[in-house]
């Protein structure tokens, strides 16, 4: 039933959400509240297919990882908006208090399953779904159950929600390092790695050709497939 209750199921089940407010979080980055139905379940980590219903645009349909965790009272979408938005974005820029966007899921493989380790790599706005994975391992009170290390790399040095992931780890045995280059990831990678081969497992989240490069990099290093789980962001 694993993959039914996480993937077919959330996606065949449609329904409205009420958008509440928008929060720039850095000069491109702003994050979208919605109100969260009573009903609404979901695993910390996975994503959501939302649609664009006030006007008609060409892709009224695009994914987004679900950044707030499941313990919060809101669904949040956290993504960046350039100068120059997509036609989507635009929409969802153009959304007042009280509107509504349709909700398919949320869905998708990447969640904590069990108590084993964890490596969490966040590269840029990849941070999200780990927001929500931490932010429910806050909320659940089981940050001191398992070891938990989260390697969060971002060239812009903006760190999203490095507040609130500094809040957890001083309270936690969650551990967090900040990295400002790919090569700075690389290395620690090749430190932390062999420590995931046997049990365990490696959690990647970013865009998609930093997301490919590092599993790459990771199966040359002899680390399973089974201990791998990604989540590519694709641009659009």
């Amino acid at each position: 039933m694993g993959f039914l209750q996480d993937n077919l199921i959330p996606f065949f089940k449609q329904r409205e959400i009420v958008f509440r407010e928008s929060r720039r979080e850095a000069d491109d980055i702003v994050s979208f509240h919605f109100d969260k139905p009573d009903d609404l379940t979901w695993k910390a980590g996975q994503y959501g297919l939302f649609t664009i219903t006030h006007r008609k645009i060409k892709t009224a349909t695009k994914p987004f990882s679900v950044s707030s965790a499941p313990a919060e009272n809101v669904i949040r979408i956290t993504t960046i908006v350039k100068d120059s938005p997509s036609e989507f974005k635009r929409a969802l820029l153009e959304l007042a208090p009280g509107m509504k966007v349709t909700l398919r899921g949320p869905v998708g493989p990447f969640y904590l399953k069990d108590r084993a380790p964890v490596l969490l790599v966040a590269g840029g706005i990849g941070i999200t779904p780990i927001r929500s994975m931490l932010r429910q391992v806050e909320a659940e009170g089981s940050g001191g159950e398992r070891q938990i290390r989260l390697l969060y790399v971002d060239g812009d040095r903006r760190f999203l929600f490095k507040d609130e992931l500094d809040r957890i780890a001083a309270q936690s045995a969650v551990s967090v390092d900040y990295l400002e280059s790919r090569d700075s990831l690389y290395r620690e990678l090749d430190r932390l790695a062999d420590s995931y081969r046997e049990g365990g497992s490696i959690m990647i989240a970013g865009p998609q050709s930093m997301v490919n490069q590092l599993v790459s990099e990771l199966r040359s290093r002899k680390i399973p497939k089974r201990n791998l789980i990604k989540d590519a962001f694709f641009g659009y």
